[in-house]
């Protein structure tokens, strides 16, 4: 087996990787090895899921004798361990140790610098990085642009911690023991009218700050006064402080706050090197690589951070989908072309019909019998361990099940989950592992089930058995590269071919049974979000968008941003069942 050695004795201690194959062309002894080591170092890290052997020497291209060596070194160094369940490679806790010591000398003043400086210019209002001692966020650096109104809380003053966006940000990336401890012993004060005094709506807005990756304040600590704001995270994904935008409120109403949280967290990341939160998509192309088809249009013009999860009724000529991010359900008459909207008090992932009557919903906590005229929800059934993690997408099958996956809030990888819910109200859960459990249908005869894992592109294809309602034998159906976008919502239509909207992506594909290319449709938005057939003769295709995270020049290259598409096909979509429950 390979070992390091100590080379330049009487200087600083240089380590090396040796693999023994003899190469010359290098100054330095093993210098070749170790540009193969941190190579690979580098693989398994950025890997969107944990890679067994075979996979790292594919990507690699290492001999597998040297990529055994060299692997064993890492594992002997606890730069790298094994899975020993699943035979996989994973980044060793010794990173973290070395992690902890370039944090306990991280200088968060100096980093942050350049990005206030830079978000003032941008923003053209005061600029502000703040960290938490005790209850209170203290203001450690602020940079007032001239012709911005001065705020009198400058250096060294202090702010609430709940009440603020700067610290909304920070207390939503802080552990859960941390958080509860302080909530329930620190009393809420209403400092405005528009301050929150509940714990369980402060939760909530903590729980959806997480979920956007940002955090405002409108007016809620001092009148004439709002904010947005990004937490800044440290290796462990906690929160060290949070850079934030203020400035009085005329001049930055709620939709420009929202278009600038993109801006703040870029800076946050920026600050802290991307160590931290890293994977929710805030870049984009401002435009796409083709102009939008033509024959796209525009059937519900609205601007929703997150919608999603479309679903045909028939019988009132209606599209049913929710706003993931800011938490609603909405019914789009396309006869009329008005909108309902039932706000939610919790983040809802998708909502399906249900035959008995009335309505089922996958929220945050877990599956929800929903009344859709006055929004109140009663318990049916919630997964262990829920805490961190929300429902995404869902669609029943045509024996009546409910079919939904989950992801973490913050959308960090391996949290997901797929479940089933029976008609008769009892809940499994099918498979763990996923980054974010996304779209999912069936092929018309139901022998085939898909489900897109938007974290780590790809569409996987299950042989289903409609009489038990249980998967088998699972294969990649189709994987994407970072230039594709990422798989998002999806379609089945009665021919077996599969439409998925790609987020990032500008598009909509279609692909073949066998998972070949068989369409691409250029959209106007960079981020469709799902897609459903829907029509007199099921032969439009309604697609939903986002503008979450879109700065304000891409939304002004992309207006569309959050509204709902459609796009005329020749070849109808399958049947989407209800809820049989």
């Amino acid at each position: 087996m390979a070992r390091p050695r100590q080379l330049a004795s009487g200087e600083e201690a240089l380590t090396a990787l040796e693999d023994g194959d003899g190469d010359k062309r290098f100054a330095i002894p093993g210098a070749q090895a170790l540009s193969k080591g941190l190579s690979l170092l580098t693989l398994i890290a950025d890997a969107p899921h944990p890679l067994p052997f075979g996979e790292l020497g594919r990507y690699s291209g290492l001999p597998k004798s040297t990529l055994h060596r060299i692997l064993q070194t890492l594992i002997d160094y606890r730069l790298v361990r094994v899975d020993e369940a699943t035979q996989t490679y994973r980044l060793g806790t010794r990173l973290f140790e070395m992690a902890h010591r370039v944090w306990s000398d991280f200088d968060l003043r100096s980093a942050a610098e350049p990005e206030l400086l830079r978000l003032r210019e941008l923003a053209q209002e005061t600029t502000r990085l703040g960290v938490l001692e005790g209850r209170e966020i203290l203001i450690i650096d602020q940079r007032d642009h001239v012709q911005a109104m001065r705020l009198a809380n400058g250096v060294g003053s202090r702010l609430p911690a709940v009440a603020t966006a700067i610290g909304k940000a920070v207390m939503s990336h802080r552990p859960p023991d941390e958080l509860q401890r302080y909530l329930s012993s620190t009393p809420l004060k209403p400092l405005t009218p528009h301050s929150i005094l509940d714990l369980d709506e402060l939760q909530r807005e903590l729980d959806l700050i997480k979920a956007r990756g940002y955090a405002v304040s409108v007016e809620e600590s001092a009148l004439g006064v709002s904010g947005v704001a990004a937490p800044i995270l440290d290796h462990r994904g906690e929160a060290i402080g949070a850079v934030s935008i203020s400035g009085p409120s005329f001049r930055l109403p709620l939709d420009r706050l929202h278009a600038l949280g993109r801006d703040v967290i870029e800076a946050a990341r920026r600050i802290s090197g991307n160590v931290g939160e890293t994977f929710m998509s805030i870049s984009t192309s401002v435009t796409p690589s083709h102009a939008a088809d033509r024959q796209v249009r525009c059937v519900v013009p609205q601007s929703a951070f997150l919608a999603e999860g479309p679903h045909w009724l028939a019988g009132s000529r209606s599209l049913l989908w929710v706003d993931i991010l800011a938490p609603s359900i909405n019914l789009s008459n396309l006869v009329t072309g008005d909108t309902r909207s039932t706000p939610l008090g919790e983040l809802v992932g998708v909502v399906v019909p249900r035959r008995a009557g009335g309505f089922i919903a996958a929220t945050q906590s877990g599956f929800r019998a929903l009344d859709l005229t006055t929004g109140e929800m009663t318990a049916l059934a919630s997964p262990a361990g829920m805490s961190g993690r929300r429902f995404n997408d869902g669609k029943c099958d045509a024996a009546g099940r409910l079919w939904a996956g989950t992801l973490a809030i913050d959308a960090s990888p391996e949290r997901g989950a797929l479940y089933r819910l029976d008609t008769d109200g009892t809940l499994a859960e099918i498979e763990t592992g996923f980054h974010i459990c996304n779209g999912l249908g069936w092929s018309p005869d139901s022998r085939r089930f898909y489900l897109a894992d938007s974290g780590r592109r790809q569409i996987y294809v299950y042989d289903y058995d409609l009489a038990t309602g249980t998967l088998s034998n699972k294969t990649v159906f189709a994987r994407f590269s970072g230039s594709d976008g990422m798989p998002d919502g999806l379609a089945v239509d009665v021919e077996g071919y599969l439409w998925c909207a790609m987020w990032d992506g500008w598009a909509l594909r279609r692909f073949a049974p066998d998972g070949r290319l068989d369409r691409t449709v250029d959209l106007p938005v960079p981020r469709p979000t799902s897609c459903a057939f829907g029509g007199a003769d099921m032969k439009t295709l309604y697609i939903t968008t986002a503008r979450i995270r879109l700065s304000a020049t891409q939304l002004a290259a992309a207006p569309l941003s959050g509204s709902i598409l459609a796009l005329q096909v020749d070849v109808a979509g399958c049947p989407v069942g209800e809820y049989g429950g």
